[in-house]
């Protein structure tokens, strides 16, 4: 096929941007007494979860059609023909509201992600803080952007941090287990703050107040929808998102679970720290 064109891309942005606010003004007018909270098997559901998906998704649709693109969403994956998906090159893919638990606590540490993939790679990225009235946005190529509430989009570039005494490890409260915690005790990277969804991690690596992610799947993995866009904003402001072994993630595959270990970083040392964290979960596993 032929790739997307910068100006391509450039001509999608604004529709995933404006999408991407629609779906923040959404989730902050929710009454939460209102929710009706499902128990699923990788984690609560609730309505704002459908309801920002099927706008997102209609919206998306309304404006680009379904011929050229597939769309794979967190809520009807599992209904969707697989092939629909995986017989297309240019795929959206869309996390209506990472860190549904911390919507539900009230603790405005959830995030909307929207990511164009092709050829199983992210080339288009959005990621809406809405409690924050926060948008990062990017292009392949292109850089990425934060975007606050009425004010003019501005680039965003991760901290030069380097040294491992420097740097901050930002880590989930809730998706631990006692291999990962014990990964984390013997890390290199000792200060650590928590923060709930994987975009609200990644934006806090871009805001300079983290440097480092690190993921580790246990009965259960991140999904695509989980990573795709904040993977995208993160390394055109300079980071890297890798799995421990280096190598990048690949999407839209058969399996929507990014299995094994996965580093998000400034950059500035991320060899080192794949190195360090292959080595330690080799030590974990051996005893």
């Amino acid at each position: 096929m032929n790739h997307l064109q910068s100006t391509e891309l450039q001509s999608l942005l604004p529709i995933a941007r404006s999408i991407g606010w629609g779906a923040a003004d959404l989730l902050l007018n929710v009454q939460l007494a209102d929710l009706s909270v499902q128990d699923a098997v990788d984690g609560p559901v609730t309505a704002a979860d459908t309801a920002v998906d099927a706008y997102i998704l209609n919206n998306l649709q309304a404006s680009l059609g379904t011929r050229e693109f597939a769309y794979l969403t967190e809520e009807t994956y599992k209904t969707q023909p697989m092939q629909e998906r995986l017989a297309k090159p240019l795929v959206w893919v869309i996390d209506p509201l990472d860190g549904t638990k911390d919507f539900i606590n009230g603790t405005g540490e959830y995030a909307v992600h929207i990511a164009l993939l092709e050829d199983d790679r992210p080339v288009l990225a959005v990621v809406v803080c809405p409690a924050a009235k926060t948008l990062y946005f990017a292009t392949l190529g292109g850089g990425t952007f934060v975007e606050r509430w009425h004010d003019t989009p501005v680039p965003i570039a991760v901290s030069q941090r380097s040294r491992f005494d420097e740097l901050t490890i930002v880590a989930s409260r809730s998706h631990r287990n006692e291999r990962f915690n014990q990964l984390l005790q013997r890390f290199p990277v000792q200060q650590q703050r928590s923060v709930g969804s994987v975009g609200g991690k990644v934006a806090a690596i871009l805001e300079q107040q983290a440097d480092i992610y690190i993921s580790l799947s246990g009965t259960s993995a991140p999904k695509d929808w989980d990573l795709a866009a904040p993977e995208l904003i993160l390394t055109e402001a300079g980071g890297r998102f890798t799995h421990f072994d280096g190598t990048l993630l690949r999407y839209n595959q058969a399996d929507v679970s990014q299995w094994g270990g996965l580093v998000a970083s400034n950059g500035h040392c991320h060899d080192e720290l794949c190195a360090e964290a292959e080595r330690l979960l080799e030590a974990i596993d051996a005893l």
